[in-house]
Protein backbone atom coordinates (compact mmCIF):
# COMPACT_ATOMS: atom_id res chain seq x y z
CA UNK A 1 0.00 0.00 0.00
CA UNK A 2 1.13 3.18 -1.02
CA UNK A 3 1.38 5.89 1.96
CA UNK A 4 -1.40 9.26 1.32
CA UNK A 5 0.46 12.35 0.90
CA UNK A 6 0.93 14.23 3.83
CA UNK A 7 -1.34 17.38 4.14
CA UNK A 8 -0.47 19.40 7.21
CA UNK A 9 -3.41 20.22 9.09
CA UNK A 10 -5.06 23.50 8.13
CA UNK A 11 -5.47 24.54 12.25
CA UNK A 12 -1.45 23.61 13.08
CA UNK A 13 -1.89 27.34 14.19
CA UNK A 14 -5.31 27.52 16.08
CA UNK A 15 -4.89 24.27 18.34
CA UNK A 16 -3.76 25.22 21.65
CA UNK A 17 0.41 26.09 20.85
CA UNK A 18 1.49 29.30 22.18
CA UNK A 19 4.69 31.19 20.61
CA UNK A 20 7.38 33.12 23.00
CA UNK A 21 9.83 35.90 21.33
CA UNK A 22 13.20 34.58 21.19
CA UNK A 23 15.38 37.08 22.41
CA UNK A 24 15.52 40.56 20.71
CA UNK A 25 15.07 39.32 17.35
CA UNK A 26 12.21 38.62 14.78
CA UNK A 27 12.19 34.62 15.97
CA UNK A 28 8.99 33.65 17.79
CA UNK A 29 9.41 29.49 18.96
CA UNK A 30 6.80 27.71 19.66
CA UNK A 31 6.86 26.89 23.79
CA UNK A 32 7.61 23.21 22.77
CA UNK A 33 10.23 22.46 20.26
CA UNK A 34 10.65 18.83 19.34
CA UNK A 35 14.29 16.80 20.22
CA UNK A 36 15.97 13.96 18.25
CA UNK A 37 18.43 13.26 20.30
CA UNK A 38 17.17 9.63 21.30
CA UNK A 39 14.43 7.91 19.53
CA UNK A 40 14.65 9.33 15.70
CA UNK A 41 17.62 7.12 14.75
CA UNK A 42 18.09 4.04 13.05
CA UNK A 43 17.04 1.84 15.66
CA UNK A 44 13.60 3.47 15.43
CA UNK A 45 11.22 2.40 12.63
CA UNK A 46 11.08 5.50 9.95
CA UNK A 47 7.34 5.50 9.98
CA UNK A 48 7.00 6.17 13.67
CA UNK A 49 9.52 8.51 13.22
CA UNK A 50 7.69 9.84 10.67
CA UNK A 51 4.27 9.97 12.73
CA UNK A 52 6.00 12.10 15.30
CA UNK A 53 7.20 14.11 13.37
CA UNK A 54 3.86 14.91 11.58
CA UNK A 55 1.67 15.07 14.70
CA UNK A 56 4.36 17.38 16.76
CA UNK A 57 3.47 19.78 13.20
CA UNK A 58 0.19 19.37 12.94
CA UNK A 59 -0.07 20.35 16.39
CA UNK A 60 2.23 23.93 15.65
CA UNK A 61 5.69 22.34 16.46
CA UNK A 62 7.34 24.38 14.23
CA UNK A 63 11.02 23.90 15.90
CA UNK A 64 13.14 20.99 15.74
CA UNK A 65 16.13 20.11 17.64
CA UNK A 66 19.22 18.48 16.07
CA UNK A 67 22.84 17.58 16.45
CA UNK A 68 25.44 15.67 14.28
CA UNK A 69 25.72 12.91 17.00
CA UNK A 70 22.06 12.37 17.67
CA UNK A 71 20.60 9.15 16.71
CA UNK A 72 21.68 6.64 17.46
CA UNK A 73 23.97 5.61 15.64
CA UNK A 74 25.54 8.84 14.87
CA UNK A 75 24.12 10.90 12.41
CA UNK A 76 20.95 8.90 11.93
CA UNK A 77 18.54 11.17 13.64
CA UNK A 78 19.46 13.85 10.62
CA UNK A 79 19.46 11.39 8.23
CA UNK A 80 15.64 9.99 9.56
CA UNK A 81 14.86 14.03 9.38
CA UNK A 82 15.95 14.25 5.69
CA UNK A 83 13.92 11.00 4.76
CA UNK A 84 10.58 12.44 6.14
CA UNK A 85 11.63 16.03 4.96
CA UNK A 86 11.74 15.33 1.32
CA UNK A 87 9.40 13.16 1.49
CA UNK A 88 6.43 15.09 3.07
CA UNK A 89 7.65 18.22 4.79
CA UNK A 90 9.37 19.97 2.30
CA UNK A 91 6.64 22.12 0.98
CA UNK A 92 6.65 23.64 4.90
CA UNK A 93 10.27 24.48 4.81
CA UNK A 94 9.46 28.50 5.32
CA UNK A 95 7.59 27.51 8.19
CA UNK A 96 9.98 25.25 10.12
CA UNK A 97 12.62 26.45 12.18
CA UNK A 98 15.71 23.81 12.64
CA UNK A 99 18.12 23.76 14.39
CA UNK A 100 21.28 21.21 14.59
CA UNK A 101 24.71 21.74 16.78
CA UNK A 102 28.44 20.36 16.77
CA UNK A 103 30.83 20.23 19.75
CA UNK A 104 30.68 16.56 21.24
CA UNK A 105 32.74 13.29 19.06
CA UNK A 106 31.21 12.83 15.80
CA UNK A 107 34.37 10.74 13.86
CA UNK A 108 37.99 9.97 14.94
CA UNK A 109 40.81 11.71 15.08
CA UNK A 110 41.75 15.14 16.04
CA UNK A 111 39.02 17.25 13.55
CA UNK A 112 35.87 15.29 14.74
CA UNK A 113 35.12 16.86 18.78
CA UNK A 114 35.51 19.98 20.64
CA UNK A 115 35.65 23.68 18.42
CA UNK A 116 37.94 23.77 16.11
CA UNK A 117 36.89 25.72 12.79
CA UNK A 118 37.46 22.81 10.74
CA UNK A 119 35.59 20.67 12.44
CA UNK A 120 32.39 22.83 12.73
CA UNK A 121 32.46 23.70 9.16
CA UNK A 122 32.79 20.13 8.17
CA UNK A 123 30.06 18.80 10.57
CA UNK A 124 27.39 21.36 9.53
CA UNK A 125 28.09 20.84 6.32
CA UNK A 126 27.47 16.66 6.33
CA UNK A 127 24.31 17.72 8.73
CA UNK A 128 23.11 19.70 5.67
CA UNK A 129 23.43 16.91 3.30
CA UNK A 130 22.36 14.37 5.82
CA UNK A 131 18.88 16.22 6.16
CA UNK A 132 18.75 17.45 2.84
CA UNK A 133 18.69 21.35 3.75
CA UNK A 134 20.49 24.41 1.72
CA UNK A 135 20.39 25.56 5.79
CA UNK A 136 19.54 25.31 9.38
CA UNK A 137 17.42 28.00 11.45
CA UNK A 138 20.01 28.07 14.04
CA UNK A 139 23.38 26.56 14.15
CA UNK A 140 24.76 25.84 17.61
CA UNK A 141 28.36 25.08 19.10
CA UNK A 142 27.26 22.34 21.25
CA UNK A 143 29.67 22.50 23.79
CA UNK A 144 32.57 24.76 25.54
CA UNK A 145 36.03 23.58 24.49
CA UNK A 146 38.67 25.05 26.63
CA UNK A 147 41.47 24.41 24.51
CA UNK A 148 40.66 26.09 20.97
CA UNK A 149 40.50 29.71 21.13
CA UNK A 150 37.65 31.12 21.42
CA UNK A 151 37.39 33.63 18.68
CA UNK A 152 38.12 30.18 16.23
CA UNK A 153 35.15 29.21 17.51
CA UNK A 154 33.12 31.62 17.83
CA UNK A 155 34.75 33.42 14.13
CA UNK A 156 33.36 30.11 12.58
CA UNK A 157 29.91 30.90 13.40
CA UNK A 158 29.89 34.10 12.10
CA UNK A 159 31.51 32.28 8.89
CA UNK A 160 28.46 29.86 8.99
CA UNK A 161 26.29 32.94 8.95
CA UNK A 162 27.81 34.88 6.06
CA UNK A 163 27.91 31.90 3.82
CA UNK A 164 24.06 31.63 4.20
CA UNK A 165 24.29 27.96 5.75
CA UNK A 166 23.03 29.16 9.05
CA UNK A 167 20.32 32.54 9.71
CA UNK A 168 21.38 32.66 12.72
CA UNK A 169 23.65 30.87 15.67
CA UNK A 170 23.37 30.08 19.08
CA UNK A 171 25.97 27.97 22.52
CA UNK A 172 24.52 25.73 24.44
CA UNK A 173 26.05 24.81 28.06
CA UNK A 174 28.82 27.33 27.64
CA UNK A 175 30.11 28.37 31.31
CA UNK A 176 29.16 32.04 32.14
CA UNK A 177 32.62 33.56 31.44
CA UNK A 178 32.93 32.42 28.21
CA UNK A 179 29.24 32.76 27.33
CA UNK A 180 29.80 36.30 28.36
CA UNK A 181 32.91 36.55 26.05
CA UNK A 182 30.85 34.92 23.12
CA UNK A 183 27.43 37.39 23.41
CA UNK A 184 30.25 40.39 23.10
CA UNK A 185 32.35 38.71 20.36
CA UNK A 186 29.14 37.41 17.91
CA UNK A 187 27.55 41.31 18.69
CA UNK A 188 30.66 43.24 17.60
CA UNK A 189 30.17 40.75 14.30
CA UNK A 190 26.69 41.41 13.44
CA UNK A 191 25.70 37.90 13.96
CA UNK A 192 24.22 38.16 17.61
CA UNK A 193 23.53 34.97 19.52
CA UNK A 194 20.11 34.39 18.89
CA UNK A 195 19.76 31.06 21.48
CA UNK A 196 21.26 29.84 24.54
CA UNK A 197 20.69 25.95 24.91
CA UNK A 198 20.97 24.34 28.42
CA UNK A 199 19.78 21.86 31.07
CA UNK A 200 16.79 22.81 33.57
CA UNK A 201 14.55 20.57 35.29
CA UNK A 202 13.06 20.92 39.04
CA UNK A 203 15.50 18.63 40.63
CA UNK A 204 18.40 20.78 38.16
CA UNK A 205 18.65 24.64 38.26
CA UNK A 206 21.67 25.39 37.88
CA UNK A 207 21.10 27.96 34.93
CA UNK A 208 18.64 29.55 37.65
CA UNK A 209 21.29 29.81 40.29
CA UNK A 210 24.34 30.41 38.79
CA UNK A 211 23.12 33.12 36.70
CA UNK A 212 23.31 31.97 33.26
CA UNK A 213 19.46 32.24 32.49
CA UNK A 214 19.36 35.80 33.70
CA UNK A 215 22.85 36.63 31.36
CA UNK A 216 21.25 35.11 28.02
CA UNK A 217 18.17 37.51 29.00
CA UNK A 218 20.39 40.33 29.32
CA UNK A 219 22.49 40.00 26.19
CA UNK A 220 19.08 39.61 23.94
CA UNK A 221 19.37 35.70 23.69
CA UNK A 222 16.31 33.22 24.37
CA UNK A 223 17.08 30.32 26.43
CA UNK A 224 16.32 26.87 24.83
CA UNK A 225 15.75 24.71 27.58
CA UNK A 226 16.81 20.47 27.63
CA UNK A 227 16.40 17.80 29.53
CA UNK A 228 12.94 19.23 31.54
CA UNK A 229 12.13 15.90 32.58
CA UNK A 230 15.96 15.17 34.34
CA UNK A 231 16.02 11.73 31.50
CA UNK A 232 12.19 10.72 32.36
CA UNK A 233 12.52 10.92 36.36
CA UNK A 234 9.92 13.66 36.60
CA UNK A 235 7.63 11.11 35.33
CA UNK A 236 5.50 8.41 36.56
CA UNK A 237 8.28 5.78 35.19
CA UNK A 238 10.12 5.64 38.56
CA UNK A 239 7.06 5.93 41.31
CA UNK A 240 7.21 2.73 41.86
CA UNK A 241 11.80 2.35 42.05
CA UNK A 242 13.80 1.45 39.45
CA UNK A 243 11.54 -0.31 36.02
CA UNK A 244 14.28 -3.10 34.37
CA UNK A 245 13.60 -1.39 30.71
CA UNK A 246 14.75 2.21 31.87
CA UNK A 247 17.37 4.32 30.95
CA UNK A 248 18.48 4.26 35.14
CA UNK A 249 18.51 0.12 35.06
CA UNK A 250 20.48 0.10 31.77
CA UNK A 251 22.63 2.76 33.80
CA UNK A 252 22.39 4.63 30.25
CA UNK A 253 22.63 8.61 30.85
CA UNK A 254 20.53 8.36 33.83
CA UNK A 255 22.60 6.53 36.94
CA UNK A 256 20.82 4.13 39.26
CA UNK A 257 22.32 4.98 42.02
CA UNK A 258 21.35 8.22 42.08
CA UNK A 259 17.82 7.12 42.42
CA UNK A 260 17.66 6.48 46.25
CA UNK A 261 14.61 5.92 48.57
CA UNK A 262 14.21 9.60 49.44
CA UNK A 263 14.38 10.64 45.66
CA UNK A 264 11.39 8.47 44.99
CA UNK A 265 9.68 9.60 47.77
CA UNK A 266 10.47 13.29 46.79
CA UNK A 267 8.95 11.87 43.13
CA UNK A 268 6.04 10.64 44.63
CA UNK A 269 5.04 13.65 46.23
CA UNK A 270 5.24 15.85 43.56
CA UNK A 271 3.16 13.36 41.58
CA UNK A 272 0.54 13.87 44.32
CA UNK A 273 0.44 17.36 43.47
CA UNK A 274 0.70 17.44 39.50
CA UNK A 275 -2.65 15.11 39.91
CA UNK A 276 -3.75 17.75 42.11
CA UNK A 277 -3.65 20.40 39.34
CA UNK A 278 -5.11 18.06 36.74
CA UNK A 279 -1.56 16.87 35.27
CA UNK A 280 0.69 14.25 35.04
CA UNK A 281 3.77 14.66 36.52
CA UNK A 282 5.49 15.30 33.09
CA UNK A 283 2.82 17.92 32.31
CA UNK A 284 3.54 20.07 35.70
CA UNK A 285 7.49 19.39 35.22
CA UNK A 286 7.42 20.82 31.81
CA UNK A 287 4.69 23.98 33.15
CA UNK A 288 7.10 24.85 35.68
CA UNK A 289 10.36 24.76 33.21
CA UNK A 290 8.38 27.11 30.95
CA UNK A 291 7.11 29.76 33.95
CA UNK A 292 10.78 31.09 34.17
CA UNK A 293 9.94 34.04 31.71
CA UNK A 294 13.67 33.59 30.48
CA UNK A 295 12.63 30.28 28.79
CA UNK A 296 11.55 31.08 25.15
CA UNK A 297 11.11 27.27 24.54
CA UNK A 298 11.66 23.93 26.12
CA UNK A 299 12.60 20.76 24.02
CA UNK A 300 10.82 17.48 24.54
CA UNK A 301 11.68 13.65 23.34
CA UNK A 302 9.19 11.55 22.38
CA UNK A 303 9.13 8.15 22.04
CA UNK A 304 5.34 7.72 20.66
CA UNK A 305 2.38 9.65 19.45
CA UNK A 306 1.02 9.52 22.41
CA UNK A 307 3.92 10.45 24.48
CA UNK A 308 4.38 13.73 22.68
CA UNK A 309 0.39 14.48 23.05
CA UNK A 310 0.84 14.57 26.72
CA UNK A 311 3.63 16.78 26.65
CA UNK A 312 2.07 19.31 24.63
CA UNK A 313 -0.89 18.96 26.85
CA UNK A 314 1.12 21.12 29.58
CA UNK A 315 -0.01 24.67 27.70
CA UNK A 316 -3.37 23.34 29.36
CA UNK A 317 -2.56 24.26 32.93
CA UNK A 318 0.68 26.55 32.92
CA UNK A 319 0.38 28.51 35.55
CA UNK A 320 1.35 28.25 39.22
CA UNK A 321 0.32 29.81 42.32
CA UNK A 322 2.95 31.38 44.73
CA UNK A 323 1.75 28.00 47.61
CA UNK A 324 2.69 25.99 44.28
CA UNK A 325 6.24 26.62 43.80
CA UNK A 326 7.02 27.31 47.45
CA UNK A 327 5.87 23.55 47.78
CA UNK A 328 8.16 22.30 44.86
CA UNK A 329 11.16 24.42 46.11
CA UNK A 330 10.39 22.30 49.34
CA UNK A 331 9.76 18.95 47.85
CA UNK A 332 12.98 19.34 45.95
CA UNK A 333 15.38 20.92 48.01
CA UNK A 334 18.83 19.38 48.11
CA UNK A 335 18.33 17.46 44.84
Amino acid sequence: MVDPLYCAASDRYDSGMKYERCGRSGILLPRISLGLWQNFGDVKPLALSRDMLHYAFDHGICSFDLANNYGPSYGSAEETFGQVFRKSLRPYRDEMFIATKAGYDMWPGPYGNWGSRKYLMSSLDQSLSRMGLDYVDVFYSHRYDPETPLEETLQALVDIVRQGKSLYVGISRWPMEAAAFAYEYLRRHDTPCLLYQGRINMLDREPVESGILRQASDNGAGFVAFSPLAQGLLTNRYLGGIPDDSRAALNKFLKSDSITDALVKKINALNDMALSRSQTLAQMALAWVLHHKEVTSVIVGCSSVKQLSDSIGCLDNPEFTPEELGMIDRLTNGC
